[in-house]
Parts: structure tokens; C-alpha cells; sequence
């Protein structure tokens, strides 16, 4: 393998465990925000809940990895184009989260990832003809859980809650809100550890993708140290915390008690792990966040923020797009400066 790959392939490991690390505290939210926001957890002792559960989640398979790395591009031909398309892609999608996080918005790493690999691959394209689109690929494992997942987490959110607010509506309120703290103890840990399986899979994903590129793997099996490796850096960043986007996700967008807490949690850790066993990958924060959304409006419409529900709204219909612009940039820049 020539010199200048090797050293690509070494930026772009770089790259990707800089991607995961910040995966991880950009989405920490996703797990323990409705946890802290409800007092059922102190925040140090749910983040270390959470990184935990990510990592153990994270071990949990590569279906969601092969979709990422060879369901929806195809390698380019040549190794040091490859790699070079693999780290535009993710200087893209790291932009799109430290910009998001800054401002304190829940966007998707997923789909900053997915965006990033979009942009660059179409400027490979567009300039000399590397690559491929696997369209099928695209809508199917993209598009339909892009559309589909916000939805059945608004749906079976607001459903549960409907569910439980009737089995204890005799019950006191006060016993009720101190039996669900307790139960999301398990709730948290549920969500957390569907979180690792399918974020983290999307970066051993990248990985295996460079490593295929690189002619180091003949086909697409993604080797037990990049599992490892995906883990322990979103496991890691996980344990960093996000504090400006658990504070959008657990307080702005609506008033939790316990019971809410539970209810999205589950709702949002089912539906993920569902997707994770299909291989598709779903951005754990539209799930949770519509979740939250469907369970606050099970009390009253009107109990859910909707000016701050617009605000996410937006950065899900631009994470795609802008992730993926700025990955074109991205590879433009990186092929003049590597040649």
C-alpha cells in the first residue's frame, strides 16, 4: 500500500474518532436529558449510566455498520480517492454537529454523517467520475426511516402516555411520579444502550468503508478492534456530556414529570433498537424528540413549546443538505491539497 494512503487512512481513522467522540456528546441529550430534566437521575451519575450503556449497545451488532459503509456508496476504484471522500465526509458532518451543539440545537449526527457521505461522493462523482449511488440503498434505508421514525415516535409516545395516564388515573400523583423516577433508572439505560447500537455502528461503518477503500479488507466485515474502537469513543464522548442540548431537549420543548420521562424513553429506545436490528440508520434525536413532543401532547396540545419544536424541525430538514455542502467543500479542498 503506497505511503500517501497510509497516512490518509490515518487521518481519516483520526477523523472518524473525532466524529464519534463528538457523537457522542452532541447526543448525550438523546439519552439522560428527559433523566435529568426529571430529577430520576443526578446529571454526573447519568452520564455515567448513559456512557456505559452506549458502550455495551455499541457491541450489540453491525447491521446498522454495513448499511453505512456499503448499503448506500460504493467504494471508488482507486484507494487515495476513496479516502479522500471518506474524510471530506466526515470533516462535513463533524462542522454540522459543533455548529449545531454550539447553538444548542438537537440535530442528527446520523444524518450528518449521512449527508457528509452524499456531498462528497457527489463531488467525486461530478468531478471525475468516482463512485457509485446505490439508490435502493438510499430509500430504503435512508429515506423511509428519515420520514417513518419521527412519525411512530410522536405517534407511540402520545399513545403510551394515553395508555398509562388511564391505568393510574386513580392513582396519587405523587406516589405515581416516585415510582416512575425509580423505574427510569431502567428507561435511561434502555435508551442509552439503543443509542450505542445504531450511533456507533454508523462509525465503525466509516471505518470499515476506509479500510475497504484502502485494499487493507477484501470485502465488508467490520473487524472486532474498529467495534472497539467506535465504543470507547462515543462512550467516551458520551461521558463529556452536552449540557446546552440536554437543556433544549429536557426543559424548552415541554414540562416533564417521571411518567413522561418513562414513557419517551421507551417509546424512543424500542423504536431505535427496531431500526438497529433492520439495519437502518435512524437519528436517535428526531426519535427521542418527537417522543417527548407525542407524550406532552398527550396532556394538552398546547403543553408542548411548539415555537422550540420548530426551531429541531428545521435542523432536520437542513442537517442533510448543509452537512453534505460543506463535505463537497470538503473534498474539493482535500483533493488540491493532496493531489
Amino acid at each position: 500500500m503506497p505511503e500517501g494512503v497510509t497516512l490518509t487512512l490515518v487521518a481519516v481513522f483520526g477523523l472518524a474518532v473525532l466524529f464519534d467522540y463528538i457523537n457522542g456528546f452532541h447526543d448525550t441529550a438523546n439519552a439522560i436529558a428527559t433523566s435529568v430534566s426529571t430529577r430520576a437521575l443526578k446529571p454526573a451519575y447519568a452520564i455515567l449510566l448513559s456512557a456505559a450503556a452506549n458502550f455495551v449497545g455499541a457491541l450489540s451488532g453491525t447491521a446498522v455498520a454495513k448499511t453505512v459503509g456499503a448499503g448506500i456508496i460504493t467504494a471508488p476504484p482507486e484507494a487515495h480517492a476513496g479516502q479522500v471522500v471518506v474524510a471530506a465526509a466526515l470533516v462535513g458532518a463533524t462542522a454540522w454537529n459543533l455548529f449545531t451543539w454550539r447553538f444548542g440545537i438537537p440535530s442528527s449526527s446520523s444524518h450528518a454523517l449521512i449527508g457528509g457521505l452524499m456531498g462528497a461522493v457527489a463531488a467525486s462523482v461530478a468531478a471525475t467520475g468516482d463512485g457509485d449511488w446505490q439508490i435502493d440503498g438510499i430509500i430504503l434505508k435512508v429515506v423511509v426511516p428519515l420520514v417513518s421514525s419521527p412519525i411512530l415516535g410522536l405517534a407511540i409516545g402520545f399513545a403510551l402516555m394515553v395508555v398509562l395516564l388511564n391505568l393510574f388515573r386513580r392513582s396519587n400523583p405523587r406516589t405515581v411520579n416516585d415510582r416512575f423516577r425509580r423505574l427510569q433508572l431502567v428507561s435511561a439505560s434502555y435508551m442509552a444502550f439503543s443509542h450505542g447500537s445504531n450511533d456507533a455502528q454508523k462509525t465503525m461503518g466509516i471505518m470499515t468503508l476506509a479500510l475497504v477503500s484502502a485494499g487493507i479488507l477484501k470485502s465488508f466485515e467490520v473487524p472486532l478492534w474498529v467495534i472497539l474502537l467506535a465504543a470507547a469513543a462515543i462512550s467516551m464522548g458520551t461521558a463529556a456530556g452536552g449540557w446546552r442540548i440536554i437543556s433544549t431537549m429536557g426543559r424548552r420543548v415541554v414540562k416533564l414529570d417521571p411518567v413522561h420521562g418513562f414513557a419517551a424513553e421507551t417509546t424512543a429506545a424500542s423504536i431505535i433498537l427496531g431500526a438497529s436490528s433492520l439495519g437502518m440508520p435512524v437519528s436517535t434525536t428526531h426519535v427521542i424528540s418527537s417522543a417527548i413532543m407525542g407524550v406532552g401532547a398527550s396532556d394538552r396540545f398546547s403543553a408542548v413549546r411548539w415555537g422550540i419544536a420548530g426551531r429541531i424541525l428545521w435542523a432536520w430538514i437542513l442537517t442533510i443538505p448543509a452537512s453534505g455542502a460543506v463535505a463537497a467543500v470538503a473534498w474539493a479542498v482535500l483533493r488540491l491539497a493532496l493531489g
